[in-house]
């Protein structure tokens, strides 16, 4: 009798998050009483807004939400972020066109096992997130990298996109502001590359969970908005996470035609059924309600961006454009390979971040997790001291 595998090969080819492993990696020398200061999770270190805490406690007290609800989403929920997307990003949709996730995570994967057949390739511009490839060959998709650099601003191009198109082509994944370099497209790019989506005929999934953290002269425009000839044939993925400091309450969304939304509900019936009731009654407070906290957290992050550019920059051997969105830097770390650190010398920024971790005790994600191998991903959303503490810390081992 042959011998059968333990693990599926389907489950077995995926990968560790790299951004969770490195942040787990930091969080355990922590405890182990190690003085660690972690630039890996991409998560606010804000608490969550009062006024949105206090509706999810009184959620907990009344009874309805102690049952099963909607594996869809709590009507009102879906009627609130349907509300919201219209008055942020003017891309009009209906409830029925909303599916409320366990986070953003599972509607990036729900929307990629509703699209994809066996073999059909997804367009994915390079550095990216580093659960896209991941939830594409769960699927069974093929992730068809497309390489961007800090010269070009790490945004790809229509030529680009045109000269990788074939007849599996089905889908285009498309992020802006983006983890994680903070790029943000231009709105004549941002509908440059609708338009030539819809004249190809391609899908376009678009993740918008980085939507109101923009800096300086960036702006963020969606997609469909943009181009209403795209709405048949975009999926919008989106959450409270980041906008909220909602990292742990696992609410996010997908938002499109309404058979792709209904296809993906009965997978999500199957998969979860509905997420915790007391987490969207969280989310309902946070759509529906005011901007202000939102405003204050992106003014933080906006001074923290300031200030790490500028002391990588400042680093011998490391280049980093200034984001104009999210909350990351991702700067050029290539100029420090091959230099003696601390008796240690790295070929990779995979060895240099390990390096860092070690003699610095400074964690950062190598840019190997996001396809772009000479990079580091360095989140800012940790506070003001312990931004600069790190960033010194760097400079000196690397100087």
């Amino acid at each position: 009798m042959a011998v059968m595998a333990r693990i599926s090969q389907r489950i077995g080819s995926i990968a560790e998050s790299a951004t969770l492993a490195v942040d787990s990696k930091a969080k355990a020398l922590k405890a182990a009483g190690e003085d660690v200061i972690g630039f890996g999770a991409g998560e606010p270190d804000f608490p969550t807004p009062l006024h949105i805490v206090e509706a999810a406690a009184a959620a907990c007290r009344d009874p309805k939400n102690h049952k099963y609800s909607p594996a869809g989403g709590l009507p009102d929920l879906k009627a609130a972020i349907a509300a919201k997307t219209s008055r942020d990003s003017g891309y009009a949709v209906t409830p029925a066109q909303v599916l409320v996730t366990n986070g953003g995570k599972q509607a990036v994967e729900e929307v990629f096992a509703t699209l994809l057949d066996p073999g059909d390739e997804v367009l994915l511009p390079a550095p990216y997130w580093t659960t896209y490839p991941e939830a594409i060959h769960l699927a069974g998709g093929v992730a068809v990298e497309l390489a961007t650099t800090i010269e070009d601003g790490f945004r790809v191009t229509v030529e680009q996109l045109d000269a990788a198109l074939t007849p599996r082509t089905k889908v285009l994944l498309f992020v802006s502001p983006s983890n994680p370099t903070g790029a943000v497209y231009r709105p004549a790019e941002v509908e440059a590359i609708g338009r030539w989506a819809v004249e190809r005929g391609v899908w376009v999934v678009t993740d918008e969970i980085y939507e109101h953290l923009v800096y300086g002269d960036a702006v963020f425009t969606s997609m469909p908005a943009l181009v209403p000839e795209l709405a048949d044939t975009c999926v919008v993925v989106n959450g409270v996470a980041k906008t909220y400091a909602m990292t742990g309450w696992r609410v996010g969304w997908l938002l499109g035609p309404a058979d792709v939304v209904k296809a993906a509900t009965n997978l999500q019936s199957h998969a979860t059924s509905n997420v915790a009731n007391v987490s969207q009654v969280a989310a309902l407070a946070a759509v529906s309600g005011p901007l202000d906290c939102v405003v204050e957290m992106r003014t933080a992050y906006d001074r923290r961006r300031q200030t790490i550019v500028t002391m990588l920059n400042d680093i011998q051997g490391v280049r980093c454009a200034p984001p104009g969105g999210a909350f990351y830097a991702y700067p050029d770390l290539s100029g420090a390979l091959g230099r003696p650190l601390n008796g240690r010398t790295a070929s990779s920024t995979l060895e240099l971040a390990e390096i860092v971790l070690e003699e610095a005790k400074v964690a950062f994600v190598p840019g190997e997790a996001f396809g772009s191998p000479g990079y580091g991903r360095f989140s800012y959303a940790l506070g003001d001291d312990a931004l600069v503490e790190g960033i010194t810390r760097v400079a000196k081992l690397l100087g």
